[in-house]
């Protein structure tokens, strides 16, 4: 019997309005713009704003969940379109941030931690500026993503972006939490045995990497995350270690 191939990314059927998008769109970039707090992980101007953030905060580009409430930020009231596009997801919204890719930026490959349909947790990537020279690589294969698309990747995988355009390539990402809503939708395009844990593991650097961007990043409460990354850090060094040479 063959085996089955597991999940990495699909394209779904929705279709999001590329005008409004845009129009949207407009009305932040007169905002300031964050730089992406994993410095370490690109070369360029990675920067973002978000639309959901813990306690509402704008300034929080900070993607994984904490104990405190996530809320719209400010900036989400003044773009009705994007807010309607996030409240059609019926599924608990983790963070919600548009992302915004320099020219000449390159995103080095990396891993993240338990962010695929299989992980509970997952990343949903709206289009809504890009051009035909950004490479946006996953588990070896490109994945070519156009205005108004909506897309599952599964970044557990490595993964890398480049933009070789001459205009920044900019997303709507989305973090949600998986439910009964979320697994018709991922259902309805792959089946559900393919959502399992994947091969794919954190390589040394990125676990060291991730450790360093939580402590980083001072948001309350981490530390039952950063001991659970220590321990698979203290396992993986462990394997190779002890591995057959």
């Amino acid at each position: 019997m063959a085996k089955m191939k597991l999940t990495s990314h699909i394209k779904f059927d929705l279709k999001f309005d590329e005008e409004k998008l845009q129009k949207d769109l407009s009305v932040l970039l007169e905002n300031s713009w964050i730089p992406h707090f994993n410095k370490n992980n690109y070369e360029g101007e990675w920067q973002a704003i978000p639309l959901y953030a813990p306690d509402g905060d704008q300034k929080n580009i900070f993607a994984l969940g904490n104990d405190k409430s996530l809320k719209p930020t400010p900036l989400l009231s003044q773009c009705p379109y994007l807010e309607e596009v996030i409240n059609s997801f019926k599924f608990p919204i983790l963070s919600a941030r548009i992302l915004k890719l320099g020219v000449g930026v390159h995103i080095k490959p990396h891993q993240d931690h338990e962010l695929g349909y299989e992980d509970n947790n997952f990343r949903i990537h709206i289009p809504i500026i890009t051009n035909e020279h950004v490479r946006f690589i996953l588990n070896g294969e490109r994945l070519i993503m156009l205005p108004g698309e909506c897309w599952y990747t599964n970044v557990n995988y490595t993964h890398s972006v480049s933009n070789k355009g001459d205009i920044a390539r900019i997303h709507l990402v989305i973090d949600g939490e998986r439910n009964a809503w979320s697994d018709q939708l991922f259902f309805s395009k792959a089946p559900k045995e393919s959502f399992v844990k994947s091969p794919a593991k954190m390589t040394e650097n990125t676990i060291i990497r991730t450790i360093e961007e939580l402590k980083r990043s001072g948001l309350d409460k981490k530390s039952e995350l950063v001991k659970n990354l220590e321990v698979d850090l203290k396992k993986l060094r462990s394997s190779i270690k002890n591995a057959p040479r």
